[in-house]
Order: C-alpha cells, then structure tokens, then sequence
C-alpha cells in the first residue's frame, strides 16, 4: 500500500489541520524514489522485530507500608515452546521512580516467539537501600496472541517477611484471562518530504482503517521522547514495525497525525507505505 501525501501537518501551514487521512494509489504514481526502493531501509533490528512478540507487562506494587522497593527487578516469562531469560524491568512507561507503594508500573517486553504463556518469574537483587517489595499482581498482554493474563501474588518478596523469597513463580488465574482477536505485525515506512523546516519531534500517531468498518487503536510510532527526536527529520525515511489489529486484507484508508507538542511541530509529511506481514516476517 502506498499513501502519498505531500502536504503539511503543521498548525501553522496549510489548513492547519495536524492529522490527516489518506487512501492508498497505486504504486505506479508513486515515481519518486522508486529506483531506490530496492534499497528498503529495513535493517536487521527490524527484521528481528517482524519475527518477534512484544509483551506489555503491568506490575502493580501492593499498598502497605515500606511496599516499594529499590532493588533491580527481573521477569522471566515461560510459554509452551520457550523461555524468554532473565528480563531486566528498568524503563516503566509511567512512572520515573518505579516499583513504589500502591502505584502501576508498565514495561515492554521483546521476545522470540514463547508459544503460549504459562507461568512467570519474578524477582529482585535484594540490592539497594529499601529491597523488601510486596508485589500485588503482573499483567501480561500479548497482542500477537491475542490474550491478556493476570498473574495475582499478593506476596512479599522480602528476606525478611513471609517464607524469605526474593523471587517467586506465579501462574495465570485463568478466570481472569481476556482474550480478544490477535493482533498482526505492520511494516510502516514513513517518507518526510525534503523541504525546509519539514521534520517534526512531536508524537506522531497513526490509525488503519479496513473495508467492513473495522479499524485499529490510534497508535504512537514512537516508543519514546528520544526516538522523536531522532525519527521523522526532513528527508527521512523511517521504518516501523507495529502489531495493530487485524483490518482484513484492504486497507482504506489510514489517519496520520500528531499532537503539536514542542517547538517546531509543525511536519511536512510526503508519503507512507504499508506491507501487513506474515508469520516469520515475511
């Protein structure tokens, strides 16, 4: 699929607009830049990408005195065909200082595929100054297999509390597992047009839309602040793979967009293309 687009996404330019949905052409129209997309900007991160399942994993701190904890924390997830070794928690999504009192903490998890989810193990280092933790639960959404399981504990992993673990090994509650539609890997590459002042460093955003109405959560290209800024500079092509929703074998259309945020948001977007990938990345 090919969506050109050529024209602004800036609050200041153009009609001001800062999203804006686009139908595919074919990919005969689409001459520029045609020579060189032999050359797919594709590298082998990404492809690594393609063949593996990301894991967002939820871990919430139970709301007692001294729950929180400063010690370095770790996951294993183990499926039916593998495991995925010792992960490090270390970047939560939401909170700068992770792991404290009553609070949620979200993190993801790249992998090779595990098959499904069976068990997990998580712990600590029991390093730093307060170690004791009193882990409440673990969710674990995995959107290629379409499930999303609660693992409660409602432990602590402390030296000296409870039995003395510092590490535990906890199994899905199975009533409490959800299970949707499997989500499917995109390969988003997104051109930015070559004219002064193109590149944006806000949160760029996009949204697939099928033929029968179905379309995908609005989703952000961007894990980061830092890939903002080093993503989506004036001719530029970059590549994304995404796991979004399943919309069938027509794209209609897609939304592209962004949230004005910092300085110079404005961004001048000349085209995307769009490949839906197959099971090992092809």
């Amino acid at each position: 699929y090919y969506f050109p687009c050529q024209r602004w996404l800036a609050v200041e330019e153009d009609d001001g607009q800062i999203a804006r949905e686009l139908v595919p052409v074919d990919e005969a129209f689409v001459k520029k830049d045609s020579e060189n997309d032999g050359q797919s900007p594709a590298t082998l991160g990404l492809e690594q990408k393609a063949k593996s399942t990301t894991y967002t994993v939820k871990v919430k701190t139970g709301d007692k005195k001294n729950a929180g904890t400063d010690a370095n924390v770790f996951i294993i997830l183990y499926g039916s065909k593998d495991d995925t070794g010792i992960v490090s928690l270390k970047a939560s999504k939401i909170n700068k200082n992770k792991f404290e009192r009553g609070k949620v903490d979200e993190f993801t998890v790249e992998s090779v595929d595990i098959g499904d989810l069976k068990k997990i193990k998580i712990g600590h280092d029991n390093k730093g100054n307060s170690t004791g933790w009193f882990l409440e639960w673990v969710e674990i959404d995995a959107p290629s297999l379409g499930q999303c399981l609660k693992f409660p504990c409602g432990r602590w992993l402390d030296k000296s509390e409870d039995d003395g673990a510092i590490e535990r090994i906890i199994f899905p509650a199975e009533l409490q597992t959800v299970e949707y539609i499997p989500f499917v890997p995109y390969e988003i590459t997104v051109y930015t047009s070559d004219i002064f002042g193109a590149g944006t460093d806000a949160d760029v955003f996009i949204v697939l839309y099928g033929s029968d109405g179905s379309c995908t959560q609005q989703k952000s290209l961007c894990l980061n602040k830092r890939e903002q800024r080093m993503y989506f500079e004036r001719n530029s092509v970059n590549q994304f793979i995404v796991e979004l929703e399943d919309v069938g074998d027509i794209i209609e259309k897609i939304r592209i967009g962004h949230n004005g945020a910092g300085l110079n948001s404005g961004w001048h977007l000349d085209r995307v293309k769009i490949r839906r990938l197959l099971p090992n990345g092809k």
